[in-house]
């Protein structure tokens, strides 16, 4: 019964918020609340809920302190450059925007930190998808597949839950992994540059300075499905099908010579600072909560001394925060309730258990298969500490090495990156101002696909 609850609970989610009946937010909280009491465990939702919060609370403060700080650092100028480096390389070509797009999130990637990367990306990319009329859901899914695919790094946090759950060597699992994954990350790139000749074909090539020139009214994509590209919503005109929004003053601000808040003086303080803070964050210096609140309050303080000029900017990023924030303290009621119940137990036991007989001596591709529904559905630590062991012990009674098993785990990760349990990627539509479903609509094929690539690769070159 939890099985088929667990399921259902999951499907309902999806559905939802993809025909946009539900808020990404209302529907985190709302649903796992109600089928807690189909359940009949409404009286422990309390219980299950702080449960969740209490987990995410770090990752939470994590991002309301890394919006702000990225936020000040797009406000004075440190990404400028980038910007029109990247802008007069691609010479306002789709194509090349949008592979570049994916070489970007796959370098900032080897931080290992998925929120950090999107932040990254979205402020160096986005100006030029919205002055392009570029589909945004093409920036937010190859941003995710390419850090997907980075994320097996060992510092990045699968690989090593993986080591720690099966007793094994990180540099084991990832090492000879390496030539499928680089076969994965070509597949990103592949398709970044098949969805940037459609962009191409739809947009056609501007010149440097029609890209540059300034527009009465912006047009942003919030959907790549069909052979168009997607839905446009059209700001600043009429007789659209969608109800006109007003343009933003700051939408193309990262190629802004005169914003008020530029600090030039300051640029080589806030570039050292910005380099000191991702080394804090992978050598493993401080907790990365505590890090981006120093390197926050840092940055607020030297850039903006004056108290009204720190406030100014506060309010200006504060709704990124209050929406990225509100959505991990949802996806916390999510998370609690199918941990709570048992329900991801459930699910997890019902695949394993179901695996044939037959299928014994192949079961890392079984391994490799399974992980990619399972670490959309779940999240990682309920995946490699819950149910890898139990694969693993599956895969060795049919002389199936556990080392195997543990490569086969990490296919899935390019898809898992854009889970609705995954914190991150409320950073990525958040900051893309792209909604949640449409993303999840445009993404889950394409993600799905590049594990699939990886997996076929891992077999072809006998890793997996």
């Amino acid at each position: 019964m939890l099985t088929i609850l667990g399921f259902t609970m999951i499907a309902t989610f999806l559905v939802l918020i993809m025909l946009k009946k539900m808020s990404p937010i209302a529907a985190l909280v709302l649903i796992p609340a109600l089928f807690c009491v189909f359940v009949g465990k409404g009286a422990k939702l309390g219980d299950y809920v702080i449960d969740g919060v209490t987990t995410l609370a770090p990752t939470a403060a994590m991002l309301m302190f890394a919006i702000v700080y990225f936020g000040v650092m797009i406000d004075v100028g440190l990404f400028d450059p980038i910007v029109r480096g990247i802008l007069k390389f691609c010479k306002a070509d789709p194509m090349r925007i949008v592979v570049g797009t994916a070489v970007l999130a796959a370098i900032v990637s080897l931080d290992g930190d998925g929120s950090t990367t999107f932040m990254i990306t979205v402020s160096a990319m986005y100006p030029l998808y919205k002055r392009l009329k570029m589909s945004l859901v093409v920036m937010t899914g190859v941003a995710a597949m390419a850090n997907g695919v980075m994320n097996t790094l060992p510092w990045g946090g699968p690989t090593a839950r993986a080591a720690t759950a099966l007793k094994l060597d990180a540099s084991d699992i990832f090492v000879p992994m390496i030539p499928a994954l680089a076969v994965g990350l070509l597949g990103v790139f592949f398709l970044a540059y098949v969805l940037g000749r459609r962009e191409r074909k739809r947009l056609g090539v501007l010149t440097l300075d029609a890209a540059l020139e300034p527009q009465e009214s912006e047009t942003v994509l919030v959907g790549a499905g069909g052979g168009e590209g997607g839905k446009a919503v059209t700001t600043g005109g009429s007789g659209t099908d969608a109800d006109p929004e007003p343009v933003e003053e700051d939408g193309f601000q990262g190629l802004d010579p005169n914003r008020a808040t530029l600090r030039p003086k300051l640029y080589w303080f806030n570039a050292l600072l910005t380099v000191t803070l991702l080394t804090a964050m992978i050598m493993e210096w401080l907790p990365i909560p505590v890090l981006f609140l120093l390197g926050a309050a840092l940055a607020l303080t030297v850039n903006f001394p004056h108290m009204p000029d720190q406030k100014a900017r506060l309010g200006a990023h504060a709704e990124n925060v209050l929406n990225v924030s509100g959505m991990v303290f949802a996806a916390a009621v999510f998370t609690g309730v199918l941990q709570g119940t048992g329900m991801v137990d459930h699910m997890a036991n019902w695949l394993v258990d179901n695996i044939p007989n037959g299928m014994g001596p192949h079961m890392a591709f079984v391994t490799g298969i399974l992980s990619i529904p399972l670490t959309y559905f779940m999240s990682n630590d309920g995946f490699y500490f819950g149910v890898l062991p139990v694969l693993a012990e599956a895969g060795q009674a049919h002389g199936v090495s556990s080392l195997e098993i543990a490569r086969a785990s990490l296919v899935g990760q390019p898809l898992h990156m854009s889970s609705p349990l995954v914190p991150a990627v409320y950073v990525l539509v958040g900051m893309a101002k792209v909604e949640f479903g449409d993303h999840t609509r445009f993404v889950v094929k394409w993600a799905a696909l590049t594990s699939l690539v990886v997996l076929g690769a891992g077999i072809l070159f006998g890793i997996i």
